[in-house]
C-alpha cells in the first residue's frame, strides 16, 4: 500500500513538472524584439528605483516618529532578506532545480534574450518573492486599495518578465509568490507589535482623507503615479534600438 502511494506521488510529481515545463515554453519568449527589450527593461532593478524612492517619501510624510520611520524601512529590508537572500543562499542551492535556460531536457528549446540565462538554479524565484513580500508588507502597512493594486501589478509584472526571459518556471513563480505573501504578512505583524504603543492618535482613522492606518490618500497617489510613469518609460525606451 505504501509503495503504491509513493509511486502515485512520484507519478503526480512528474506530471506537475512536465506541465510546468509546458507552461513555461508557452509563455517564454516571442518573435517580437520589442517585447524582448521591454522584458529586459522591466526585470532590471534600477528601473524601479523611482518607485522605491516614492514609497520612502510616503513613509517619511506620514510618520512623525523617526523611530517608526526606521522600523518601517527595517521591515522592508527584512522582507527582502527573508524573501530573497534566504532563497538565494539556502533554497536554490539546496533544492538545486535547474533554471529553464539550464534544464537538460528543455534548455535548448528556451528562447534566450540577449544571451541572458541567469544562474544555474531557479527554485524558487527571488524576483517573485522579493517584490511580492514588499508589496504585501506595504498593503498591510498603508491600506490603500489603489496603491495595493498598483504594487501587486508591479510584482506580477516582474514575474512575467522572469518567465518571458525563460529564467523561471511558473512553479518557481508560484512558490515565490506564496513565500512572499507569508514573509510580507509576517514582517508587517512583527512591525505592528513593535509600534502599536507608538501610535499617538489611535490606530483607526475614519476621515476619507486618510487610510485606516493614518496614511494620507493623496500621498498614496504618488507611488501609483510613479509606477505609471515608470511603465510608460519602459514602453518608450523599448522602442529605441
Amino acid at each position: 500500500m505504501l509503495s503504491e502511494l509513493l509511486l502515485a506521488a512520484e507519478d503526480f510529481g512528474s506530471y506537475v513538472i512536465s506541465l510546468d515545463k509546458e507552461w513555461l515554453l508557452a509563455v517564454n519568449g516571442s518573435d517580437s524584439l520589442y517585447l524582448d527589450r521591454l522584458s529586459r527593461v522591466l526585470t532590471t532593478a534600477i528601473t524601479w528605483l523611482p518607485l522605491y524612492i516614492s514609497l520612502f517619501v510616503v513613509v517619511l510624510h506620514n510618520n512623525d516618529n523617526f523611530r517608526k520611520v526606521i522600523l518601517v524601512l527595517a521591515g522592508a529590508g527584512l522582507c527582502v532578506f527573508l524573501a530573497g537572500a534566504m532563497d538565494d543562499w539556502f533554497v536554490k542551492p539546496g533544492v538545486a532545480r535547474w533554471r529553464p535556460t539550464h534544464d537538460p531536457e528543455i534548455g535548448m528549446m528556451v528562447d534566450v534574450v540577449d544571451g541572458y540565462r541567469g544562474g544555474s538554479y531557479g527554485f524558487f524565484s527571488a524576483h517573485a518573492s522579493n517584490t511580492f513580500s514588499v508589496a504585501i508588507y506595504f498593503c498591510w502597512l498603508i491600506r490603500s486599495r489603489l496603491l495595493s493594486s498598483a504594487l501587486v501589478i508591479w510584482s506580477l509584472t516582474n514575474c512575467w518578465t522572469r518567465m518571458y526571459l525563460g529564467v523561471h518556471f511558473p512553479g518557481d513563480i508560484l512558490v515565490g509568490l506564496i513565500w512572499g505573501f507569508i514573509v510580507g504578512s509576517f514582517v508587517y505583524f512583527l512591525y505592528y507589535r513593535l509600534t502599536r504603543k507608538m501610535t499617538i492618535s489611535g490606530y483607526h482613522f475614519v476621515s476619507s482623507d486618510y487610510t485606516s492606518t493614518g496614511y494620507c490618500r493623496s500621498d498614496c497617489d504618488i507611488p501609483v503615479g510613479v509606477l505609471v510613469l515608470t511603465l510608460i518609460y519602459a514602453l518608450v525606451k523599448s522602442c529605441i534600438v
